[in-house]
């Protein structure tokens, strides 16, 4: 079965993964509106034809008729501790944002595609892990009619601002990747993979709610 993706919202849209995606989505024949969520003009989305850019500078602003009718949202929003700079700041964009963002589409049809992080669980000793857990419990909870959620390992890819473990992370992984077996759960994946497979998820997903851990993301390209 295909659903086909005819509209699509996107938060978090000018990260690694949220990038690539919006480059997937524009090669989508059928998707005829593609609605890219920022906070101030991104140069490199005007470069793709069919993506529009709805600039807000607080998201939590964002409300029912901003995002209306698409048949899907996708989600890619996520931080780091320390970027964020606080554990405070970290909630508000990882919980907060994203809890927002997902409840404008309960009670609609929309089907609602997840950026997660392997390890999610709220039960966590490390509050990055258990945010992310505290966002899949409240999707679960919620009244979304479709819900894939992805948990990729460590991204590898070039970002435009600068993470300095994440990139120390992935020169160490990229020498190493050649000897580690596809069937590795941990193995880092590409930003294109994660975006290859939300495209596909939010295509073939019969599930009211599915999780898709790392092997799966690996292996979807």
């Amino acid at each position: 079965m295909t659903n086909f993706i005819k509209s699509a919202v996107v938060i978090g849209a000018t990260g690694l993964v949220g990038r690539e995606l919006l480059k997937q989505l524009n090669k989508i024949e059928n998707c005829e509106k593609i609605v890219a969520l920022v906070r101030k003009e991104d140069e490199q989305l005007k470069q793709l034809q069919k993506v529009e850019q709805l600039v807000m500078d607080d998201f939590l602003l964002l409300n029912d008729q901003d995002v209306q009718g698409f048949s899907h949202a996708f989600s890619c929003l996520g931080s780091t501790l320390k970027k964020a700079g606080s554990k405070a700041n970290f909630y508000a964009i990882d919980f907060e944002i994203n809890a927002h963002f997902a409840d404008l589409f309960n009670g609609t049809d929309t089907h609602y595609v997840l950026v997660s992080a392997h390890g999610a669980d709220a039960g966590s000793l490390f509050f990055y892990n258990q945010v992310k857990g505290e966002l899949e419990q409240h999707l679960e909870k919620s009244s979304l009619a479709t819900i894939s959620i992805l948990r990729p390992s460590l991204l590898l890819g070039e970002r435009n601002e600068s993470r300095t473990l994440e990139d120390a992370s992935q020169k160490l992984f990229r020498g190493l990747s050649r000897l580690v077996p596809d069937t590795f759960k941990y193995k880092p994946v590409t930003a294109v993979q994660v975006a290859h497979t939300m495209v596909e998820v939010a295509q073939t997903q019969t599930e009211k709610f599915k999780i898709y851990d790392n092997l799966q993301i690996q292996q979807s390209v």
